[in-house]
C-alpha cells in the first residue's frame, strides 16, 4: 500500500521538524549508527564484489539504506530532502544546516570505526588487493568527475528514500528503496558516506604510506558537494510537485 504523494510529502516535512530538534548527542548517536551501517554493506559489498563482481556488490549495498532507515538512524545524504521541509517553512535553514553537520560527522565516526574494526579483525586479509585498488580509485578521481558522481548519486540515494517512505509497510520499504541504490552502485557513482568506509579501509590497509588522510579529504570535498545539489535538486522537484501547501 502506498500513500498519496501530498500526503508523504505532508507527513515527511512533518517528521522532518522532529528530526531536527533532536539534541546533538542524539544526532551523533543516530549519525553513528547510520556510518556504522552503511559501512556495514561496504564491507559485505567489498567481499561479495571481490568474489563474484559488481553485480554481487550492487546486490549487497542496499542492505545500508535498509538498516539505516528501519533501524531509525541518520544519514546525511538522505537528510537532503529536509530542504522541502526549508521551503514549507515548518524548518529553519540554521536547524536544517545543524543537523546536517552533526549527523555528518557522526556517520563520520560510525563509518571509520567500523572500516578499523574490520581491517584489524584480518577479514579483508584475503581481498586487500581489491580493497586498496578501490580506495586508490576513488582517491584519484578529478574533483568534476567525483563531483558530478555525486549529484548523480544522492539524486538516487534521496529516490530510494522518498519511494521508501511512500510505502507503508516495512517490506514496501525494502522493495522500494533497492532499485535506486542498486543502480547507483552497478554505475560507480559516488555516495560520500559510503566512501568514508572505503578509503580509510585502505588506508588501513595500505603499507607504503601512498594513500592518507589527505585522499579522504580531497575525494569527501567535491563527492559531498555533489551529494548536496542532487539531494537537494530532487527536493526542490517534489515541493514543486507535491509538497506546496495549499492556499
Amino acid at each position: 500500500m502506498l500513500k498519496t504523494f501530498a500526503q508523504a510529502a505532508a507527513d515527511y516535512c512533518a517528521a522532518a521538524e522532529k528530526r531536527v530538534r533532536q539534541s546533538v548527542p542524539r544526532l551523533l548517536l543516530l549519525g553513528t549508527l547510520a556510518g556504522m551501517f552503511i559501512a556495514f554493506a561496504g564491507v559485505a559489498a567489498s567481499i561479495g564484489g571481490a568474489l563474484a563482481g559488481k553485480i554481487a556488490s550492487a546486490a549487497i549495498f542496499p542492505m545500508g539504506l535498509t538498516m539505516v532507515l528501519l533501524a531509525g538512524s541518520e544519514l546525511f545524504t538522505g537528510k537532503c530532502l529536509f530542504l522541502m521541509s526549508l521551503l514549507r517553512r515548518e524548518i529553519t535553514a540554521g536547524r536544517m544546516l545543524r543537523g546536517w553537520v552533526v549527523v555528518y560527522l557522526g556517520n563520520l565516526f560510525g563509518s571509520v570505526l567500523v572500516a578499523w574494526l574490520v581491517v584489524q579483525s584480518g577479514l579483508l586479509d584475503g581481498i586487500s588487493a581489491a580493497v586498496l585498488s578501490v580506495a586508490e580509485a576513488k582517491a584519484a578521481l578529478p574533483f568534476a568527475v567525483a563531483f558530478l558522481r555525486g549529484v548523480l548519486c544522492n539524486f538516487l540515494v534521496c529516490l530510494a528514500v522518498w519511494m521508501a517512505f511512500c510505502a507503508a509497510s516495512a517490506g514496501g520499504k525494502v522493495i522500494s528503496l533497492y532499485g535506486p541504490i542498486f543502480i547507483f552502485v552497478l554505475c560507480g557513482f559516488e555516495h560520500s558516506i559510503a566512501n568514508m568506509y572505503y578509503i580509510p579501509a585502505g588506508i588501513f590497509l595500505c603499507k607504503n604510506g601512498e594513500l592518507g588522510w589527505l585522499s579522504l579529504v580531497q575525494n569527501l570535498l567535491p563527492v559531498t558537494l555533489g551529494n548536496l545539489v542532487g539531494g537537494c535538486a530532487l527536493g526542490c522537484i517534489l515541493y514543486l510537485l507535491y509538497g506546496r501547501k495549499s492556499a
